[in-house]
């Protein structure tokens, strides 16, 4: 069995001296879809920012793609964040530069350099995004849903074993967050495994996945409270289904 991507064990998380997250237990293994659910404040954010090496882990077991994030020299942070990719809510993408150069400048960052390799690369992701024909579009000149797919297609430009999306469907609309959730569920199938911060509860059961919630300074996997959930509400929609059918053939 594959070792996990992730595994946090009594995982203490401070910021600014203050408590965030105590007792932290978690794994994320390959091929998994993680929904971090929770109010505002109760770390979840927090949590992404110690898996990037944004944020200290004050105490416990913290291990990263191999890494222990515990110790992590800054040095081997570059190296790091070139094997995870990260959606924002808000997007920052660069302004003054068009959808090809965001991601061109991305590519040679992180190493690339032959501009035909370049050029192939970017035309693949826009393509797995839906974008494809885009490359030549400034970011003010894409609906909020363009704008979080092209963030997505930067997120995978490396072919990243891990994505983490703080709030990726935050600022959309319900069926364009479906959308976007749709296009991470299938990332997440070739092969990325996915960490992903949302409010919008409805769509833990219109793309099931494991579910943490973070409640009081502590994480808690609730995924079978879901899992419940969601069977009944199945069961329900089920029951009236048959209802009305029986209704109309009364009828």
């Amino acid at each position: 069995m594959d070792e996990p991507l992730i595994r946090y064990k009594n995982v203490n998380i401070n910021q600014q001296e203050l408590d965030v997250l105590e007792d932290v237990n978690l794994e994320l293994n390959k091929g998994e879809f993680v929904y971090l659910i929770g109010k505002v404040g109760s770390g979840k954010t927090s949590l992404l920012k110690t898996i990037y090496g944004e944020l200290d882990i004050q105490s416990g077991d913290a291990e990263v793609l191999g890494y222990n994030m515990t110790n992590i020299k800054r040095k081997h942070i570059p190296e790091l964040r070139r094997r995870l990719g990260i959606v924002f809510q808000d997007f920052q993408l660069l302004t003054d530069r068009n959808v090809h150069s965001n991601l061109s400048f991305v590519l040679r960052a992180t190493g690339w350099s032959n501009k035909a390799a370049i050029k192939e690369r970017i035309d693949e992701v826009l393509e797995q995004v839906g974008m494809t024909g885009k490359g030549y579009k400034m970011p003010n000149e894409l609906s909020g849903g363009e704008q979080q797919r092209i963030v997505i297609a930067r997120a995978i430009l490396n072919r990243p074993e891990i994505i983490l999306a703080d709030e990726p469907t935050g600022n959309l609309d319900a069926e364009t967050s479906r959308q976007i959730v749709e296009l991470l569920k299938s990332i997440c199938a070739s092969g990325s495994a996915i960490m992903m911060t949302t409010h919008n509860l409805h769509l833990l059961a219109e793309y099931p996945g494991i579910v943490y919630r973070f409640e009081n300074h502590q994480i808690k996997e609730v995924t079978n409270e879901y899992s419940r959930i969601i069977k009944s509400k199945n069961e329900q929609e089920t029951k009236e289904k048959v209802t009305n059918a029986t209704v109309e053939t009364i009828e």
